[in-house]
């Protein structure tokens, strides 16, 4: 199988589950009127994906390094295909939030991968850069597409077709990858698995995350969300301990040790938190202000989702080569809190061109180019014995940092309303300054990972993999031709 070919099944791959993160959002509504769900229940249609999968992203990445990361992403896809499907044969709330999970579960093992596969794919640096750029359009625009696909199904046939869309995708990549990649694996001279520490970082980071997205209903100070989080800390910091000691650790304490990996990790935390209240925040101003239906929202985002595949496909990859990608990095962060900062500026009586437009430039461009540069950066530290835990370790990121910034953004806004409707002020007028509230917050915390990045993280050739057999790579330094 060709080296494209390959990546566009990873790719496809990927997308299914990006997807899925949001095209079920704008479904919400019609969800819960079919089924009669209750408001508290409708959240877990979401969170039953959404815990799973940010809990076994590590433990998954780890498995591709021990056991193969073709077989683990395949399994993974398999396993959400079939998930994607019971879905939306759902008759009711619990046979529906079962499969969610399932679905989660299916989408982390996949995806869990994916970055690995690609990064040893590819090793030449333009060819990698490139091939990048093509995974972080998947990453980065994935969201925002998701976003019109889920209100034009919900809207023309039914939110059951937001999980029947996953099918034929599903079946017609495993058709495609049903014999070898071709992707050469890393020696794998053990393949022990530290059971123990699995299950506490698992259990960890579903604590954790079960603690963040139950937040905004019962408060960052409540006894729920104070014993959860303390709990996910214990679970943390047994994990850790048992690293530190263990002779063969699931997550080898070695990885913090490179700058470009930890820095990376921070950067892409802090920068997710931000730039999800696009996803979330701007979808309900252009809704709930503007009046805007689920089609309407999603062509709304489009420019943005555009944008980033204009810049990751084809501008990232060159100025990637030309100028470094730390470099390049920092100038599409800057881009992305002005973005953020120009939402924060947001009218009651506006209009999309005037106040949403203007903003989907700088985030569209300065994302497109932050998450090539970024991917590269965190995987450049990484073996290629643990570059399957490296990818994990990205993607755990980028899930957590979606809950947490979902999580604080999302009860800030609805807390600042709240208080200006007590004082009498008019809703839309209340609603938009809580959504400026924490657009600018949302600025402060990519600035945040900007001082990061800076600090941190270092240009360095990222480290050459074991060569492939023939006929399945190109020499290294042969730029990918796409």
């Amino acid at each position: 199988m060709s080296r494209r070919l390959v990546l566009a099944v990873l790719c496809a791959g990927q997308l299914m589950v990006i997807l899925d993160g949001t095209v079920v959002n704008v479904a919400l509504p019609a969800i819960q009127e079919d089924l009669g769900m209750s408001a508290p229940a409708l959240a877990w249609v979401v969170n039953a994906y959404l815990i799973p999968f940010a809990g076994l992203l590590l433990l998954s990445g780890r498995l591709g390094d021990l056991f193969g990361r073709q077989r683990v992403f395949l399994a993974g896809l398999a396993l959400f295909t079939l998930a994607s499907l019971l879905c939306g044969l759902a008759p009711d709330t619990g046979t529906l939030l079962a499969f969610r999970f399932l679905q989660g579960v299916g989408g982390a093992v996949a995806s869990s991968v994916t970055l690995a596969m690609v990064i040893t794919l590819f090793t030449g640096p333009r060819e990698r850069a490139k091939a990048l750029g093509v995974y972080s359009f998947v990453q980065s625009a994935g969201g925002t597409l998701g976003l019109l696909l889920g209100g034009a199904l919900t809207q023309l046939v039914g939110w059951h077709w937001i999980f029947f869309v996953n099918v034929p995708i599903g079946l017609a990549v495993l058709v495609l990858a049903r014999g070898e990649l071709g992707i050469e694996e890393a020696p794998r001279a053990r393949r022990r698995l530290d059971a123990p520490g699995a299950f506490l970082v698992t259990g960890a980071l579903m604590t954790a995350v079960y603690a963040i997205v139950g937040s905004g209903d019962h408060g960052f100070g409540s006894a729920r969300t104070l014993g959860c989080g303390l709990a996910a800390l214990v679970l943390l910091t047994a994990f850790l301990v048992r690293q530190a000691r263990g002779t063969d650790p699931l997550l080898p304490p070695r990885m913090f040790r490179f700058r470009n990996v930890s820095g990376a990790l921070g950067t892409h935390l802090l920068l997710i938190a931000g730039m999800f209240s696009f996803q979330f925040l701007a979808v309900l101003y252009m809704q709930r202000v503007l009046g805007f239906d689920e089609i309407r929202t999603g062509l709304g985002v489009m420019p943005v989702s555009l944008l980033i595949g204009a810049m990751s496909l084809f501008v990232a990859p060159r100025l990637i080569a030309r100028i470094g990608a730390r470099r390049l990095l920092a100038v599409a962060l800057v881009l992305i809190a002005a973005g953020l900062a120009l939402l924060g500026q947001v009218s009651a009586d506006g209009a999309y061109v005037s106040d949403v437009f203007p903003s989907t430039i700088p985030l569209g461009v300065g994302f497109g180019l932050a998450m090539p540069s970024l991917a590269g950066l965190a995987m450049s530290g990484a073996t290629p014995s643990d570059s399957g835990l490296a990818s994990g370790m990205f993607n755990s990121v980028q899930q957590i940092g979606s809950a947490l910034g979902l999580a604080v953004l999302s009860t800030l806004a609805a807390s600042h309303t709240r208080t200006l409707r007590a004082g009498g002020t008019a809703e839309p007028s209340a609603l938009t300054e809580g959504y400026q509230l924490s657009f600018r917050i949302a600025a402060l915390l990519v600035l945040a990972a900007l001082v990061v990045a800076t600090a941190v993280l270092r240009d360095r050739p990222a480290p050459v993999a074991a060569p492939s057999p023939a006929g399945t790579a190109a020499p290294s330094g042969t730029a990918a031709r796409g």
